[in-house]
């Protein structure tokens, strides 16, 4: 079981009590979860997501309904993205120590990534099952399909409300305090838990709109099957499910491989040719060897690279002005080795 911080003295030194412990560290993490408004706002909306994703999956069974069906395992999978929210805005408070100096934050990327997959999977799975039935469409029984839909509807606009309130929408910090510690000789903070956050909700929030699309696409074809009988609507509607729920996840893998790749920061492509050359023209630069520059978690980014500069340079001068010029771009910390020319 994991502990809600890396000093959790509950989890050594104590004889672990069967149902007990669990409910302890159950408890202990529901606690966490309702500490803050962002957590607090993930943790209500997974209870109401997860029990109406019972309902969905109930009566898409009774109806014989694939695009309820299709709905309800997005729901679930949005509760996965949830859970996953939600332990990771738990584990980017903890801090900073001797095996994980740069902290936990990077376990927002990890929780993005992991979620992506199995949404591709379900949205495969989704998508080979509508085909199927395209071809055979089997008979639906709409009578009560409508109002579920409905109610579906309406929980994913719960959702995206409760998302607007908690942070996902707007750029300000839920986090907590930040801590200051120094890598290298010099202070810098990542402590900026509301970014980490921020990305967190944006990634279940694309979610949420792709399911409230997909309530629709259920919607839509209750009613044509009601009106018009047209069966084919709910393998049509499952598919449009499917190419959502992929659609939506595309962004969300495309940005945590990226991090998980220590790909440079793309919001950043431009302005580091810039900062290039503005180090080159610093007086004594001979040169700039092995930049790499990636990103640590949302927003902050972190950088190394060698200065070559001539004999008789005041390295100390070289070294602060080019520190200058990349945090004028956001790299929270860089790590310069100057070296003499020979």
């Amino acid at each position: 079981m994991l502990p809600l911080h890396k000093d959790d003295s509950s989890s050594k030194g104590k004889k672990f009590i069967p149902g007990i412990g669990v409910f302890a560290h159950a408890t202990n993490w529901i606690r966490s979860f309702l500490s803050k408004p962002a957590s607090r706002n993930l943790f209500c909306f997974l209870l109401l997501n997860l029990t109406f994703a019972f309902v969905e999956l109930v009566y898409g069974a009774w109806t014989n309904s694939l695009g309820l069906i299709a709905d309800s395992f997005h729901m679930f999978f949005d509760c996965t993205a949830l859970l996953a929210g939600l332990v990771a805005t738990v584990i980017t408070r903890w801090s900073s120590n001797e095996r994980y100096s740069y902290g936990y934050v990077r376990a927002e990327v990890l929780a993005g990534f992991v979620n992506g997959l199995f949404l591709l999977f379900i949205a495969f799975f989704i998508l080979s099952e509508a085909i199927e039935r395209a071809f055979q469409p089997p008979e639906v029984k709409h009578d009560r399909l409508m109002i579920v839909s409905i109610l579906g509807f309406l929980v994913n606009l719960v959702g995206i409300f409760a998302f607007q309130h908690g942070g996902a929408m707007h750029g300000h910090s839920h986090g907590g305090d930040g801590h200051g510690h120094s890598h290298g000789g010099h202070g810098h903070s990542h402590g900026d838990e509301g970014g980490a956050d921020r990305q967190i909700l944006q990634g279940v929030l694309l979610h949420v709109m792709a399911d409230t699309l997909g309530s629709v696409g259920v919607i839509i074809s209750s009613f044509l099957i009601q009106q018009f009988g047209w069966m084919m609507a709910d393998p049509i509607c499952s598919m449009c499910i499917a190419v959502l729920i992929g659609v939506s996840v595309i962004p969300l893998l495309q940005s945590s491989v990226g991090v998980l790749m220590q790909r440079a920061p793309p919001s950043l492509d431009r302005q580091l040719d810039t900062c290039y050359q503005r180090v080159q023209q610093i007086d004594g630069v001979a040169g700039i060897k092995d930049p790499h520059f990636w990103t640590l978690c949302s927003d902050v980014y972190m950088g190394s690279m060698r200065i070559l500069v001539i004999p008789d340079t005041d390295v100390f001068r070289v070294s602060e002005q080019a520190r200058s010029i990349f945090t004028q771009v956001g790299v929270r910390q860089l790590t310069i080795q100057v070296d003499r020319q020979e």
